[in-house]
């Protein structure tokens, strides 16, 4: 019987949020492998609308890590920080002769996933 290793112990996700995936993947880069409150100072301070709706995905997540016991939630780590295209809100916006072009008004699901650093590999024990 095979053991599955889950890289993420804590999970938060909001789901259908209206911002497309394209504004949310370079704020996602920038926190994918940081500390928790490392993160969180950095969303602080980015002045986009989705930084605050990946702020609270991220809070709910080291919100779930406390819920379930952990001491020290700012030493979690996000393993998982990723944007998945959602359902599409399809209109039709009526052009010159007759043509209509379509619109769609993208929806997104941020998932982030925080493990215990000290469940991780050794080969990531510098933090500053």
């Amino acid at each position: 019987m095979a053991t599955t290793i889950s890289l993420s112990d804590y999970k938060a996700s909001h789901r259908f949020a209206r911002i497309s995936v394209r504004k949310l993947l370079p704020i996602l880069d920038l926190i994918r492998g940081k500390y928790a409150d490392d993160a969180m100072d950095v969303m602080r301070y980015l002045p986009h609308r989705g930084a605050r709706m990946i702020e609270k995905v991220l809070k709910s997540a080291m919100a779930n890590a406390e819920d379930r016991g952990v001491r020290n939630v700012g030493d979690l780590v996000i393993t998982d920080a990723r944007g998945e295209g959602g359902p599409m809100f399809k209109r039709l916006m009526p052009r010159a002769r007759g043509m209509a072009y379509m619109i769609r008004r993208r929806s997104s699901h941020i998932i982030i996933g925080l493990t215990d650093f000290n469940s991780l590999p050794s080969d990531t024990d510098d933090r500053d």
